[in-house]
């Protein structure tokens, strides 16, 4: 298995993810900007806009090469002097929608593979409700987890536990939706995250994850797309994606290292909503939908149970 059986399945799941996305949204379409990346390779930032369920999403390839920048050497205890190089390649993907009744998402499978033979998989999933119902998040949950039992029993519990500690707002002290998966250095035939699997065997589990993200986002964009919202409720919409983005311009790891490292600034803050709302020290009212949202927002929640 080379990098490029990897690369051709990354393309292919973008492909699969667009077509699915456009149908059940049923007026939106994806619209592609090819681009190269300075140090060799590029990618494919796919964008949908103003549909009937999605108000801005990205379904985004890339296949970047190129010399291991400083700060990733720092990260991983590479010498200075070592002359490595290093592809990577992944998809990656948010959807914002129009309504506060339907979900936002995220997901992201990648590999990563250095001039030496190191290499591991990484990626995840999140969902970030505006408001959180118990259905969805359980539903949301039992599928991860049927996912992640076919490849190792361990990989569910310590993927979900990672993921509630990475998608957490530590100045607000909320987690940014109910969390998900997420899961890196998945090192072939390595104890620790990897659970000693094959390289194929990663990669069939990352496929795994990959293929599941359509057909949960359309199930939640079909049951939700209808539901009346009022005028509150969309204002509360914007202020959650105010939440959404403070993390990410602020805590994720993958837009800060990327913004740092040069890379294509357009692809990296796709994942930022046309629109977001703050409220100086908003209160929502007792027993009120939005006071039980906030309530969720917090780790180690069995949604799967």
């Amino acid at each position: 298995m080379t990098v490029e059986n990897i690369e051709a399945f990354f393309k292919d799941l973008q492909d699969r993810i667009c077509r699915a996305i456009e149908k059940e949204d049923g007026t939106g379409n994806f619209h592609e900007d090819q681009w190269e990346h300075h140090s060799g390779g590029g990618g494919r930032t796919r964008l949908i806009e103003n549909g009937s369920v999605i108000e801005k999403g990205g379904v985004n390839f890339s296949s970047v090469r190129g010399e291991v920048h400083p700060r990733l050497r720092q990260q991983m205890n590479l010498n200075e002097t070592d002359d490595f190089h290093f592809t990577a390649t992944g998809v990656s993907i948010v959807m914002h929608p129009q309504s506060p009744k339907v979900p936002i998402i995220h997901m992201n499978v990648r590999y990563f593979e250095l001039s030496n033979g190191t290499c591991w998989f990484g990626g995840g999933i999140d969902l970030t409700p505006h408001y959180v119902l118990e259905e969805d998040a359980r539903f949301f949950h039992n599928e991860l987890k049927t996912a992640c039992d076919k490849h190792h029993p361990a990989f569910y519990p310590k993927f979900k536990t990672w993921a509630d500690d990475y998608f957490y707002i530590p100045h607000r002290d909320e987690t940014r939706g109910i969390g998900g998966i997420f899961f890196d250095y998945l090192k072939p035939d390595e104890p620790g995250n990897g659970q000693n699997l094959s390289k194929e065997g990663l990669f069939r589990f990352v496929k795994e994850i990959g293929e599941s993200f359509a057909p949960i986002y359309v199930s939640l964009m079909a049951k939700h797309r209808d539901d009346v919202f009022t005028d509150q409720e969309k204002q509360w919409q914007l202020l959650r994606r105010g939440r959404y983005v403070e993390f990410n311009l602020v805590w994720d790891r993958g837009t800060k290292f990327g913004l740092e490292t040069n890379g294509r600034t357009e692809s990296i803050l796709m994942s930022l909503p046309p629109q977001a709302n703050w409220a100086y020290n908003l209160q929502p009212e007792t027993g009120s939908a939005e006071a039980a949202t906030l309530s969720l927002l917090k780790k180690g929640i069995d949604w799967a149970s």
